[in-house]
């Protein structure tokens, strides 16, 4: 009985482990380091002094088409980056499911699609995805200049596929921004992402 024990506290002590190491909102963003499409590698805490936000990606999820049909995840990009904030793409998917391209698809989608992420993210491993407990796609994340996670979550209040929601939904996302932006507390901080699930390996 007393060996059933030992174990099992050290099970709960693995799991309280994993969950620790989970991104959270109002703490230091967890670090990492990843390749983009292009072979240049990219580590988080290199953006220190900027805004990223982080934009969990699949173009075969009707979810982001919704986003990227409408021109809006485009806007959203360049509107941004063109204020110096860095927006990563990331995907999660793994080879072999829906989301996953080659790095030469890749950018035959940016060119069609008109993206203007800063760089798309190859994440196949679901290392960084798991990391900050993207479930779905899109699922947003924005950081400050100083490392904090200040915003995780849907990228607006209208969880649907239609096109035509986008114009009047509450965007999460440009609200964070702009308040940390001005020297605001961001007044929400967390929803529930909405989307396809992350199609993790």
């Amino acid at each position: 009985m007393k060996r059933l024990t030992i174990i099992l506290a050290v099970v709960a002590g693995f799991f309280f482990t994993t969950e620790a190491q989970v991104a959270q909102v109002d703490k230091q963003a967890p670090d990492f380091t990843i390749q983009d499409t292009e072979g240049k590698t990219h580590t988080l805490s290199d953006f220190k002094g900027k805004h990223v936000v982080l934009e969990w990606v699949n173009y075969g999820c009707p979810f982001v088409k919704k986003h990227y049909n409408s021109g809006n995840m485009q806007k959203l990009q360049k509107t941004f980056t063109d204020k110096g904030i860095v927006w990563l793409s990331v995907c999660s998917s793994a080879e072999g499911k829906q989301g996953y391209f080659d790095n030469v698809k890749i950018k035959e989608l940016k060119t069609e699609k008109k993206a203007a992420y800063s760089a798309y993210l190859v994440d196949e491993e679901g290392t960084v995805g798991k990391m900050y407990g993207a479930k779905t796609t899109p699922h947003m994340y924005v950081i400050d200049p100083e490392g904090v996670l200040i915003y995780a979550g849907a990228i607006d209040d209208k969880p649907s596929t239609n096109v035509e929601d986008v114009k009047d939904a509450k965007n999460y996302v440009v609200e964070a921004l702009k308040a940390s932006m001005d020297g605001e507390e961001v007044e929400t901080k967390s929803t529930s992402a909405y989307g396809c699930g992350v199609k993790y390996k």
